[in-house]
């Protein structure tokens, strides 16, 4: 029998690769469009939830047109930056569509953090304004480093404004993103700050099914969009209920995630993310609408994100190989 390798990819090895955020956020807005045409397969993700508020997800997904299937076995643990491990933690497998073959095994974390920026960047080229130039940032780790590098690349964003329940990370966060992205970063001491005025706003604090949300009516503004990556953690139902247009990247994983105890106060989105790329329901459509997009994290954003991974690490020669 034909003896065949896999490429092994720390998460080291993921970094080295060095993938522009500009290429996934394309590969991203692609894999939504192919989605939105029903050409993916993307079945639920089943998980188990050893702790409160943790949780450990299999995320299948196949994308024929990007030639990319995989898995991703990924956890989230909110108590974990106090013993100083990360959040989020998790493994890829890449399968070879012609065989079923594995062919690649990466670390996820990197994908996970990406990715979901990324995927923030899509929903806001859909229903963001185009003139969008201010960003709130509330929660200033991992994903709120991510989805604020993602939108200066698709957006001239000229002010941010940033808060998290910590003042030291806020500050930690304005000093290294300011000389990261070089934009003007202000720490500010209340949520509300970092969401009144703001053309943008994101929120990325660990999901909570019992959340005490700060995030009141009258707060998001006219023509503003929101992206909660936290699902609904931060957002009080009232809140949520005054937008114009409320979507979601998955309905039926929404609904899954409804079913299991999120979203007990938030609307029902009217489209997902490939509905709209997909142009098969509209997104924005005039300038003072209120937008939010509650993206739930799907698998097909890791494997259209690992694929580019894989192949550039074979180019560059990073990684090791492994036999199966």
């Amino acid at each position: 029998m034909k003896t065949h390798n896999l490429l092994y990819l720390s998460r080291q090895n993921v970094e080295d690769v060095d993938l522009p955020m500009s290429e996934i956020i394309r590969a991203l807005d692609s894999m939504f469009t192919e989605k939105g045409m029903g050409r993916v397969e993307m079945p639920p993700k089943p998980g188990i939830h050893t702790r409160k508020d943790a949780f450990i997800h299999a995320m299948p997904a196949y994308i024929p047109s990007m030639e990319s299937a995989g898995i991703k076995w990924v956890s989230g643990y909110p108590e974990n930056p106090k013993k100083g491990l990360p959040y989020i933690a998790g493994l890829l497998i890449l399968n070879d569509p012609d065989t079923g073959v594995p062919m690649a095994v990466m670390d996820a974390t990197w994908i996970t953090a990406k990715r979901t920026g990324a995927a923030t960047a899509v929903a806001a080229t859909y229903l963001a304004r185009r003139d969008s130039s201010s960003v709130g940032i509330i929660a200033c780790g991992v994903q709120g480093r991510s989805n604020l590098e993602a939108l200066t690349t698709v957006f001239s964003i000229k002010k941010v404004k940033a808060f998290d329940i910590y003042p030291e990370v806020t500050e930690r966060f304005a000093r290294e993103m300011t000389e990261q992205l070089d934009l003007d970063i202000e720490p500010v001491r209340h949520p509300r700050e970092a969401v009144v005025g703001m053309d943008i706003v994101v929120t990325s604090s660990p999901l909570a099914k019992e959340p005490t949300p700060v995030i009141e009516p009258g707060w998001l503004g006219e023509g503003a969009f929101a992206s909660p990556v936290d699902l609904d953690t931060y957002w009080q139902g009232a809140a949520l209920e005054q937008t114009d247009r409320l979507a979601t990247d998955d309905l039926g994983q929404m609904r899954y995630f409804r079913e299991i105890g999120y979203f007990q106060s938030t609307p029902q989105p009217y489209a997902d993310l490939g509905e709209i790329a997909a142009g098969k329901k509209p997104g924005r459509q005039t300038d003072k609408e209120r937008t939010v997009c509650i993206n739930v994290g799907l698998a097909l954003d890791d494997v259209a994100t690992a694929i580019l991974i894989y192949r550039k690490a074979v180019e560059k020669g990073i990684g090791t190989e492994l036999p199966l």
